[in-house]
């Protein structure tokens, strides 16, 4: 069942990664400078946007009056490498000139999306449905600057049918759906010598469906979410020449994204019956954030998410596990570009004020022992790297793997930040370290580092005491843990605290608060 779920969940990330391009490239196009617009100067627009972006489109065109329609509308794209197609059809779209230079465009409330492809040896053929509800769209500005308003009441996307080797599969065997309410925003595209282009989206909610069963058996899951007050914005460039068969290329010609993505609250809930068992977890949260960017030198991603409460329901246990935090939270900022030049990285991570049920608590604590106190673990790095690899060439990556050669080299790693805090005791520290990569013998293959860190340990024997106590600890493995603390660590102004400055040397030294223990 595992398996054949996981080849289910496989080919929808297939279905979307495929259709992720065409969809983007669509909303651009539809979602801006005073000037007269013409329906010909739109429609050719398109045309150019999307042949620049590697797709076919096709439309019989005729006029009438101030109305320019485009019928039997088809945009398509073969995949690189034979790997597939995507082919969108629209019945008819129009054009209206307003007559104060702006320009209308009316769509079907719906028409058809296809994506094909093989996986794991097999074909697939997926039909997906847009729709929109009062959908309203404006595009003023000029040829060379045209920016596309727009509001919906609606706009929805459905799985309508799949196909696997020929066969169509049954309709409950995976459903998908996502939908968004009381929709604004716009597009604001600049033509150059590359394509820039300055984007906004609201939607009062964004609501998603997921449904699977194994025809062969009783086995079924359901995905079902809701996220409230979503907003974005972001800008993009398109370079004139836009290969998707050559990431490398259209990224040097200055392909480049960042975009920040809010909402203010969230919930899910899934729930299916695995193994003869029946599963739940639902979650909710109040809001959080995704925020990212690339080009050819970077990536960066900063995610967080605000007091998520997390319940989870198995058949193994007469009680749900109940989980909270207040924020959790991931950056990161990485170099992408091989280069012989050495490069900055940054990675930060937190959990801050988790918390659990008591219920969860009493299962090895129920003498209630330990401190139940929020804990938090919080990380905040800086560094630099050598890129060693190109990681838009699929070549480049295989001959590392064949060499088992290293993608890249660590230079240097700076811990402006170390924190963790849980049942009664707190580690904190910082360090600033070197890396010499002419010397992998010294560490068993790593580089070997110089530099210092600096460390304190607050409550680690009130803690082990604590657990001698609630017999998860035996008073051997309390002794060693204490004599270990006592060889790196010296005794701080406060009781049960615990400094520590370990240090390594160039010459492959290891100091701890002085004394060599290396």
């Amino acid at each position: 069942m595992r398996t054949k779920l996981i080849k289910k969940g496989y080919l929808m990330s297939v279905f979307l990664r495929r259709s992720c391009g065409a969809a983007l490239a669509y909303a651009v196009a539809t979602q801006g400078a005073l000037a007269d617009l013409t329906a010909n100067d739109v429609w050719a627009d398109w045309q150019t946007y999307f042949t620049s972006m590697g797709y076919s489109i096709a439309g019989d065109e005729s006029a009438s009056g101030n109305v320019t329609t485009i019928s039997n509308m088809t945009l398509s794209m073969e995949f690189p490498d034979d790997d597939g197609q995507f082919q969108m059809a629209m019945p008819e779209m129009t054009l209206t000139e307003n007559g104060d230079g702006t320009v209308s465009i009316d769509l079907p409330e719906s028409f058809p999306m296809t994506v094909a492809g093989q996986t794991e040896g097999e074909e697939f053929s997926a039909d997906v449905v847009y729709s929109h509800s009062q959908l309203n769209m404006v595009v003023s500005g000029s040829p060379e600057d045209m920016t596309y308003d727009y509001t919906a009441a609606k706009l929805a996307i459905v799985l309508d049918s799949l196909e696997m080797d020929g066969e169509t599969l049954p309709n409950d065997t995976l459903a998908v759906s996502m939908e968004a309410t009381d929709v604004d925003g716009s597009s604001r595209m600049r033509v150059g010598e590359n394509r820039d282009i300055a984007q906004t989206f609201n939607a009062a909610d964004m609501s998603y469906n997921v449904r699977f069963k194994d025809p062969e058996n009783d086995e079924t899951g359901l995905i079902d979410g809701k996220l409230n007050g979503l907003a974005f914005e972001g800008e993009n460039i398109i370079p004139s020449d836009f290969d998707l068969s050559n990431p490398q290329a259209f990224y040097e010609a200055g392909f480049a994204f960042s975009g920040n993505f809010t909402y203010t609250s969230g919930a899910t809930d899934v729930s299916g019956v695995s193994e003869g068992e029946e599963f739940s977890m639902g979650s909710t949260s109040e809001g959080g954030r995704f925020a990212a960017s690339i080009d050819a030198e970077r990536v960066a991603y900063d995610i967080e998410q605000n007091s998520t409460k997390l319940a989870v329901t198995t058949a193994d246990l007469p009680f749900p596990i109940e989980l909270a935090m207040a924020k959790a939270g991931l950056q990161f900022e990485f170099p992408l570009q091989q280069s012989e030049e050495i490069q900055p990285f940054g990675f930060g991570m937190n959990l801050t004020d988790f918390t659990m049920s008591d219920v969860l608590w009493g299962i090895f604590d129920p003498a209630g022992t330990l401190p139940r106190d929020p804990a938090t673990i919080a990380l905040d790095t800086v560094g630099t790297a050598k890129v060693l690899m190109n990681i838009f060439d699929p070549e480049s990556a295989a001959a590392l793997e064949a060499d088992d050669a290293t993608p890249g080299e660590l230079h240097s790693l700076k811990i402006n930040e170390l924190l963790v805090s849980m049942v009664g005791a707190k580690l904190t520290g910082d360090g600033d370290f070197a890396f010499d990569n002419a010397n992998v013998e010294e560490y068993g293959g790593l580089p070997a580092p110089s530099g210092v860190a600096n460390l304190q340990l607050v409550g680690a024997n009130t803690l082990i005491d604590k657990l001698i106590g609630m017999g998860l600890m035996s008073d051997n493995d309390a002794m060693g843990a204490r004599m270990m603390m006592g060889m790196m660590a010296v005794p701080g102004e406060e009781p049960d605290t615990l400094n520590s400055k370990i240090e390594f040397t160039e010459d492959g030294q290891i100091l701890a608060n002085g004394q060599r223990i290396k």
